[in-house]
């Protein structure tokens, strides 16, 4: 399927991914990453090889699981697998906060951009997945090329600016 066709149906305006489910090493290890520094619930465990996690009551954002990986490794560079789990923020000021969570958990970034339509930054989980923490600019802040399309950019993000929220 080449990126300019499309399903017929086209998906609906509300679908969205509902959770992510990752293999992990260390259960343990993963639960306290994704509760104390990305800041989710433990909803519940299941058995000792998995785990499930979310924001405000939903029934889980995100899986973890040692069913097949206990004590495995992060797959080499070059491979195929998921780049990164993106977490959005609500506003800019629930991201600043994530972002000092990070930063007091000693987990450095591996980078952080403005979009133009949102402001990002990307670390690693301790499995090596990817992980992005962003939140979405207004609409109408949007950046928008000469005929009036989506314009996207790579900026620097103003880490000194986000913080003061």
């Amino acid at each position: 399927m080449t990126p300019e066709r499309r399903s017929d149906p086209p998906a609906p305006q509300g679908l969205r991914i509902g959770h992510v489910h990752l293999r992990v090493a260390d259960l343990d290890r993963a639960i306290g990453f994704y509760r104390d520094v990305i800041g989710l619930d433990v909803v519940q465990h299941y058995g000792d090889g998995a785990a499930f996690l979310s924001a405000g009551g939903y029934h889980h954002h995100i899986g973890l699981n040692t069913w097949e990986s206990k004590g495995g490794t992060p797959p080499p560079r070059g491979h195929t697998g998921l780049y990164h789990t993106a977490f959005v923020y609500p506003t800019r000021a629930d991201l600043a906060q994530a972002v000092r969570r990070v930063l007091a958990a000693g987990i450095a970034f591996d980078g952080a951009a403005d979009h133009g339509v949102s402001e990002a930054l990307y670390l690693h989980d301790p499995d090596w997945n990817g992980v992005e923490l962003y939140w979405d600019k207004p609409r109408e802040d949007w950046p928008l090329d000469s005929r009036g399309r989506l314009q996207m950019v790579n900026a620097p993000l103003d880490m000194d600016g986000l913080l003061e929220n």
